[in-house]
This record gives structure tokens, sequence and C-alpha cells, in this order.
């Protein structure tokens, strides 16, 4: 297998240790950079005011706290350079038992989606467009497996990972994904949420880039309970990503493609508006009032992961994107009512243009060739650095249900 990633020099490995030291400063001086920007949108004349004018000071900082020179992930979190090991529970992975910057240290795309079938429909797709060859003999393999609770498949420098339904599933694998890419050194990974949504004026089959992600109270922000007191978080998106995937869309694509805001709500029925829930309190008035004051707004998609995504990306200091593919008009009804073989062409239909910007990058980095002999997805054996570790990492991840 090529080499993954580019090791720490001394200098880096000092300033590995040191982070630990230094973090509590760093940190109350940027969460507080991030809690005044907040506060200052939420005084403004209305929730959804313009957040073009964000302080690039703030992001620089964060971006600062969140790297160590030579581009690799750094955590902010002290706690976890001091533990004998990292396990990472749900992902069936562990930090001293497999090799995690052999096995990941050449990621430069997360993508994430919903369900384990989408994603592994996803690496195959991938691994044509970017012309990845396996090793003869081999197949593609879900690295979490034994995890039961998400997969995973990468595909050379491509990681494909299920995320499950809403806030607190995508969550966990968030902390795990980044956690990840601090032990595996990865350099200025992106991560990009591939899903579905429901449009609001936006007919079926529409590609969906966020620019801005919405709380259900119209917040450009994710709210946290961390030991009982309420914290907010800016839910903020790479704005140039998101205008970089914009322009790879086709004239020549059979559906449009647009950016707007995204709504993101804590459930599917009653949070949404739909009449359709095992409980209903308002009228079909109430809700159709409240979408149309949603698409005044700018609103133009509704789901359920995209805040805490982009929350926990922007802390991390993490470029990242949400292309999801609308699978109704929301002003027309609740139920998803089309055949299932429209259903799935339409949602790879965000994943043709997730696959133009991977292909695009590593283009221009020389990266599309010679990609025969990866070992990225198959056969992880060699990269078990203690099988003791390895069956105990298996077990404890078992053991959480």
């Amino acid at each position: 297998m090529p080499p993954t990633g580019i090791a720490l020099d001394d200098a880096d490995h000092r300033q590995r240790r040191s982070h630990h030291f230094d973090y509590k400063h760093n940190f109350d001086h940027v969460h507080a950079n991030d809690s005044n920007s907040l506060l200052n949108t939420e005084h403004n004349s209305h929730p959804l005011a313009d957040e073009h004018k964000d302080d690039d000071s703030s992001y620089k900082e964060i971006h600062k706290m969140t790297r160590y020179s030579d581009g690799t992930v750094k955590l902010r979190n002290p706690n976890i350079e001091l533990m004998d090991q990292d396990i990472l529970y749900h992902l069936a992975l562990g930090s001293e038992s497999h090799d995690l910057h052999e096995m990941f240290g050449d990621v430069k795309f997360v993508c994430m989606g919903g369900t384990p079938k989408r994603m592994e429909i996803f690496a195959h797709y991938i691994m044509n467009e970017i012309g990845y060859k396996l090793p003869p003999g081999t197949m593609l393999q879900d690295i979490s497996e034994f995890s039961y609770r998400y997969s995973m498949y990468k595909v050379g420098p491509v990681l494909c990972v299920s995320h499950g339904m809403g806030a607190p599933s995508i969550s966990i694998l968030m902390h795990e994904m980044i956690k990840l890419m601090y032990h595996a050194k990865c350099q200025d990974p992106i991560f990009i949420r591939i899903g579905t949504c429901g449009g609001i004026g936006v007919e079926g089959g529409t590609v969906i880039i966020t620019e801005s992600s919405l709380d259900a109270q119209l917040r450009n922000s994710q709210e946290f309970v961390i030991l009982g007191k309420t914290v907010h978080r800016p839910a903020k998106l790479d704005e140039k990503l998101a205008r970089e995937l914009k322009s790879l869309a086709s004239h020549d694509d059979p559906y449009d493609t647009i950016i707007g805001k995204t709504l993101c709500t804590n459930d599917f029925y009653e949070g949404q508006g739909r009449l359709d829930g095992a409980f209903c309190d308002f009228t079909e008035a109430d809700k159709m009032a409240y979408l149309n004051e949603l698409r005044e707004h700018g609103v133009v998609n509704i789901e359920m992961e995209s805040t805490i995504f982009a929350a926990l990306t922007h802390h991390a200091g993490v470029k990242a994107a949400v292309v999801c593919v609308a699978l109704l008009n929301r002003l027309n009804g609740d139920q998803v009512n089309a055949p299932k073989e429209v259903m799935n062409e339409w949602q790879q239909r965000p994943q043709t243009l997730v696959s133009r910007y991977i292909r695009k990058v590593l283009a221009q980095k020389g990266q599309l060739k010679n990609m025969f002999g990866h070992q990225g997805l198959f056969g992880h054996q060699g990269s078990i650095k203690s099988p003791r570790r390895f069956k105990l990492v298996q077990q404890e991840s078992q053991a959480h249900e």
C-alpha cells in the first residue's frame, strides 16, 4: 500500500504533547468568539439574517486550534492524549488495536449518508468514478461490520459511512469520525453529507446544496445540553465548497441543482408539519401557513441532520457541505409516492454531483491514476497492531448496544 498521509516531524510530536497544556486557554477564547458571533446573529432584526459576514478571524483561530503545522487534525480535547487506548466503540476500531494511520491516513473525503445500503452503493459508484481498482480476488469490505451500528467502506482517499437517522445518531458518528481523522493523521479532510429531504416549493428529484442550516426555531446554530447547561454552537458550512459544488452542475443534467437554506428538525412528522403522523394537533391550513413562511425566508428543504453536522464540523475546523435530493414538494403533500425505480434514480443525483467534485480535486492533484493495488477496501488484517486489543475492541463495541 502506498504511503498514507505525512509523518509528523519531531516538532509536531512535541506540539501534540503540549496541546494538553494550552488547550483550556485556546478553547475558552475561541468558544467565546463563537458565542459572541451567535449572539450578534440572534440580535439582528430577523434570525435569518445574512450569514455571509462571518468573522474571518474567528474561523482562522478555530482552524489554528484544530490543525497541526502539516495540516493533520488536532482535537479540541486534551484528554484523548492521556488515554492508554481510545476505543471508537460505534465503529469497532481502536487507536492501539488498529494501525489507524496505515488504514486511513490517506483519506481526503468523508462522505456520509443515512443508510448502510446507500453508502455501499456509493462506494461502488465512486470506485468506478475515480478509477480505483481492487486487488484481484478482493471485494468491498464493511470495516465497521462488528459494530452492528454503522457501515464504513474505504475507496482509496474516499471514506463512505452511514450515519443513521436524526441528530443523536449522526452526532455519535461525527465524534468518532473526527477522532478517527486525528488518530489517522489525515490532512485537511473534507466532510460531505449526501442525503434525501423534502422540498419546499421544489419538485422531487431536485438536487439541493445547503448554504445555511437552520434549526426548528430558524437559528443558524445547534443547541447542546452539556453538564446540564445549554450551549449553542454555530452551524456553519463552507460557503466556497457549496459554490464549487454548484458550479459542477451540468446543463445536460435532466434536473435542477440549486443552493438554499435548509431547515433541520428533530423528527420526521410533527416537527416537519406533517399531517400523517400518529399525532397531529394542527390543521392543514396551519401547516401550509408554516411551510409558506419558511419558503418566504429562503428555506428550500427540510431534513434532520444538517445543523448537528454543520456545528460539529465547524467546531472541528473541518470543511463541510450538505447535498441532498428532494423526494417530494411538501407544498403538495406529506407522503413520498414516487415509484421505487424513480426514487433510486433520484438518490443517485447528489452522488453524481459529489463524485464530480472528488474527481476534480483528485485530477488537480494528479491522483486519478495509479490507484491499482491499494488495500483500503479489503484485508486490513495487516493493519492490526495488537490481536489482543483488537479482540477487546470487538467485544467492547458489541457490548455497547
